[in-house]
């Protein structure tokens, strides 16, 4: 039994649902067959494999009455909010790893206005602003002390490459550096003050002083 089977089935609820059994099915492969949201086809595996749940899940309840229809319309329901979630998710994933986002601004700002800024921000409770002003931070003064060169369009991970490249011992925390910039400041993820104060401390540890407190 399929889904398609499921409709008059639901028809006899009330409220009826709308859209249809079928509607909805068509809605979600149109939503996720959109190329933007695949990576190594997981979402296409994610797809067909919510498909089978549903029919056999449509299949299990064929006959069991009112009751066992009213289960699976909270079980299909449950599956169309889990199968939201991660769309929701791949669209964050793809606005955080978009290239060619310069990851400074045409603002004419130095290194050290730039952190007193990101320490006014988290001070202010503004971890976000902080964190994406620390790394700005950390990267404009390498450039102010000739360190990296001043490449106005290069993005986030462009300025970690060339940070690595002239601090190898801190490759690792500068690439996080950057990640946690691009979840920030395009992923739409909300940065914790944690976080704020790791990118301050990254901007000390390239400078050559200790972190401060």
């Amino acid at each position: 039994m399929t889904l398609s089977a499921v409709v008059p089935l639901l028809g006899r609820l009330d409220p009826p649902l709308d859209p249809s059994g079928d509607e909805a099915r068509r809605m979600m492969r149109s939503e996720l067959t959109d190329p933007k949201y695949y990576q190594d086809d997981l979402l296409g595996r994610i797809m067909d494999w919510l498909g089978r749940m549903i029919d056999k899940t449509v299949e299990g309840a064929s006959g069991s009455g009112p009751l066992g229809t009213l289960v699976l319309v909270v079980v299909v329901l449950g599956l169309v909010v889990a199968l939201a979630l991660v769309v929701s998710r791949a669209r964050r994933t793809a606005r955080a790893e978009r290239p060619g986002v310069a990851a400074l601004t045409d603002e004419v700002i130095s290194a050290d206005e730039l952190r007193a800024r990101a320490e006014a921000a988290l001070a202010a409770g503004d971890a976000s602003s902080a964190l994406v002003d620390a790394f700005r931070a950390a990267a404009v003064r390498q450039v102010e002390r000739a360190r990296i060169e001043d490449v106005p369009q290069a993005t986030a991970h462009e300025l970690a490459r060339a940070l690595a490249a002239a601090f190898l011992p801190h490759t690792t925390a500068i690439h996080r550096g950057a990640d946690l910039f691009d979840q920030t400041l395009y992923g739409e993820r909300v940065a914790t003050p944690e976080q704020a104060r790791e990118l301050l401390a990254l901007d000390d540890l390239l400078a050559g002083r200790a972190a401060r407190r």
